[in-house]
């Protein structure tokens, strides 16, 4: 198909986000383009001295209905989608008074921005946006006359385009924004269905549809001959998405994820009562830490694993001071995640030119209730989000010792972090640190060797005469089948368990740790991460 020009004489323009509006429409009036608009709008263009023709004045109807009606109507839609060079379509306008018109600006009724806001139901519904959609879906499906915009970003392009080509656009410009404009009316239902269904309390709607916008375009993805692109929902809440970057490189595929990963989980750690710090390398941590200072909990989460530290992503639940930044520094660093950073800490940090640094003014909700979602060949899997904390479950010692207080912070500290690991996850900790971690093995007692060796490792580095899995505790992402996985701990130096519980051999484990001199924890919870 050749690339068609088409010149653009009529402009309907109807738009709640009105940035940029009165510049983009004096230049549209001054390439001679009739323009037609709609209540806020219409009053905007008017005020600024422009000539408008008011959608009322187009159709013979006043708006009415609260707004609710006023675009809906043959004169808008049959200008929109009528088909050029179309000889019963054209005697159709003739004979009905409907004149073509050439490009459609519409920006939807901010509906995302309304649930984001916790607004009332019924401000919600008023904000979905009816008669915006539909010229955008008529205008998109006529791409081959007519020209949409649903982005205010778009505006600079489209003046490009006019001033390229004597005020006309061509087939393929025309193309590229149809495009867009689908997927913008499809993320816009995706987030009223979505928040529709969570107002109904529906966990699994017989349909289902995700949507988001582009935040920037990725290098390539897990590999370099991966195509990537980085998308915000529309039930964002605060984290990578809403990070703004201080410095360094351009992120990638994996730094999103893994940033994520770390973000997510030192939000588990209340930064009110502790600070904490979590490392992360390929999606699983290396080494987490709660203590006093921020320091002092980076020296411990580095001590856990300093090897796989290398090269890593590092989140932290408090503002990132001088004295963990010239920890940091010390070796290399791929991304660090903090709700701020000092300007002493900026300083220190800026040597490190390459090292990603993003600011998120605040940490993420580790509670809500929303929907994750994995795809899968020719479909995808959902389900509410692991939002459980250890907090909330009700805890029940099944052997004959208990675990002292300090035994039980230290169960739930390594649980919580152990929901954040690799299915099968074993995590050791000793005072508010993890000292050795065991990550997506295939067996549970392959992940408890994996995890003492890390320890052992780990203190042979530090010049430690003892494994750091000494006197320690452990926690097991979900039960252990058999007592194995659990004597591997207790040979490990553990001296307390935590777990789900609910194997059939329960009762043969809790006989093993009676045996062993453990205390152990059932929590009824498990926390499988695929």
């Amino acid at each position: 198909m050749p690339d068609k020009l088409r010149p653009i004489a009529r402009a309907l323009l109807s738009v709640s986000d009105k940035s940029g509006l009165l510049d983009f429409a004096r230049e549209l009036d001054r390439h001679g383009i009739a323009l037609i608009s709609t209540g806020g709008t219409s009053k905007a263009l008017v005020e600024g001295g422009l000539p408008v023709v008011d959608v009322a004045d187009l159709t013979g109807f006043p708006e009415m209905m609260d707004g609710r009606v006023k675009t809906l109507h043959p004169k808008v839609h049959g200008g929109l989608l009528a088909v050029r060079e179309n000889p019963a379509h054209e005697a159709a306008m003739l004979a009905h008074g409907i004149t073509p018109i050439d490009l459609l600006v519409v920006n939807l009724y901010p509906f995302e921005a309304t649930i984001a806001r916790g607004a009332s139901f019924a401000d919600c519904i008023e904000n979905i946006d009816v008669g915006g959609p539909a010229m955008i879906r008529g205008a998109a499906k006529n791409f081959d006359a007519v020209t949409v915009i649903v982005d205010v970003g778009d505006y600079a392009a489209l003046l490009a385009e006019l001033a390229a080509n004597d005020g006309a656009t061509r087939l393929s410009f025309r193309k590229m924004l149809a495009q867009k404009a689908y997927a913008r009316t499809a993320t816009y239902d995706a987030a009223i269905s979505n928040w529709f269904a969570k107002e109904l309390g529906e966990t699994a709607p017989g349909y289902r549809a995700f949507g988001g916008h582009k935040i920037m375009d990725l290098r390539y993805g897990e590999n370099p001959h991966q195509s990537a692109a980085f998308y915000a929902s529309a039930n964002q809440d605060i984290g990578v998405t809403t990070a703004k970057q201080l410095q360094g490189k351009e992120l990638s595929y994996n730094n999103v994820a893994d940033t994520d990963a770390a973000f997510e989980l030192v939000a588990e750690f209340d930064p009110i009562k502790s600070a904490a710090v979590a490392i992360i390398k390929h999606a699983n941590p290396c080494g987490v830490a709660t203590a006093a200072s921020l320091d002092e909990a980076y020296r411990l989460a580095l001590r856990c694993d300093p090897v796989s530290a290398f090269g890593g992503i590092i989140a932290l639940n408090r503002v990132l001071d001088a004295a963990t930044a010239r920890e940091i520094v010390k070796i290399f660093t791929e991304v660090i995640i903090a709700p701020a950073v000092d300007d002493e800490a900026l300083a220190i940090l800026a040597t490190k030119q390459n090292l990603r640094l993003l600011a998120t003014d605040g940490l993420p909700d580790r509670r809500r209730a929303d929907i994750t979602f994995k795809p899968v060949a020719g479909g995808f899997l959902t389900q509410s989000r692991d939002n459980v904390s250890v907090d909330d479950m009700d805890l029940r010692c099944v052997t004959k010792r208990a675990p002292s207080a300090a035994e039980l912070a230290d169960l739930k500290f390594a649980f919580s972090v152990a929901k954040h690991v690799k299915s099968n996850a074993i995590v050791y900790a000793k005072d508010g640190a993890t000292v050795g971690i065991g990550a997506g093995q295939m067996s549970r007692v392959d992940s408890s060797r994996v995890a003492a060796q890390k320890a052992a490792d780990a203190a042979q580095a530090a010049g430690l005469a003892e494994t750091l899995t000494k006197e320690s505790v452990v926690a097991s992402d979900a039960f252990f089948p058999f007592a194995d996985g659990l004597l591997a701990a207790a040979n490990a130096g553990a001296t307390a368990v935590i777990q789900p519980g609910g194997s059939m051999r329960d009762e043969d484990v809790i006989k093993a740790a009676d045996d062993a001199g453990l205390a152990m924890i059932f929590t009824g919870y498990r926390h499988f991460r695929h």
